[in-house]
């Protein structure tokens, strides 16, 4: 069994784009490994707007794209004027409506999550201002400063050791995340390693 102390307790930075159902997914899995292994998670916005911003994208993504940068600048924005204590339960507010509760309107998904997270209504006018979206490109950056600009979210790093995913659904619970996280994390910081994938077979599944 694996004893968590003090000594033991690794930090963990986790980038995510509240739009993304994979993100979302990983988040999942991330909370169950916090309750199993020793490490404590900071939670960081990121944008799949900023990301693809010039690219040629298909007709539908680059429409997602344009829709998408409200969740992140409010997530941004919350942030830097209530903390960073208030990110993760915003991101699981709206993602909650988003995803399980597959509210298809952004500005919908935020107005519910910020209720949800007790934080004031009025901060949804971020999502269409660009205030704080310097703050949000910072934060992209840093992640992708980390992996590269080839992939998209999550991204995760622990203890200097960085990389994107996992791509999982459903989410590993219990002693099956922790082993997830052990395997991602032993690979990840092996010299060399930059790649282990194959073909999604099935989306998220959010129950």
């Amino acid at each position: 069994m694996w004893v968590m102390t003090d000594e033991q307790r690794h930090t963990a930075e986790f980038w995510f784009d509240p739009l993304c159902p994979w993100a979302w997914m990983t988040s999942r899995w991330m909370g169950e490994v916090e309750q199993v292994r020793p490490v404590d998670v900071t939670w960081h916005p990121f944008s799949l707007a900023v990301l693809n911003e010039g690219r040629d994208l298909p007709a539908g993504y680059r429409e997602l794209m344009d829709r998408g940068w409200g969740p992140a600048r409010v997530v941004t924005a919350v942030r830097e004027l209530h903390g960073q204590d208030a990110v993760k339960p915003l991101y699981d507010a709206i993602g909650t409506a988003i995803h399980p509760g597959g509210v298809e309107d952004f500005d919908e998904a935020i107005a519910i999550g910020l209720d949800k997270a007790g934080l004031p209504a009025d901060l949804a006018r971020f999502a269409h201002t660009d205030e704080y979206d310097s703050q949000m490109r910072d934060s992209t950056k840093q992640a992708l400063d980390l992996v590269g600009d080839d992939v998209g979210t999550p991204v995760i790093s622990v203890d200097g050791v960085a990389f994107f995913g996992p791509v999982v659904t459903p989410a590993p619970k219990g002693d099956d995340a922790g082993r997830l996280w052990d395997g991602c994390v032993l690979v990840a910081s092996t010299p060399g390693f930059f790649e282990l994938k194959r073909s999604r077979t099935a989306g998220p599944q959010f129950d």
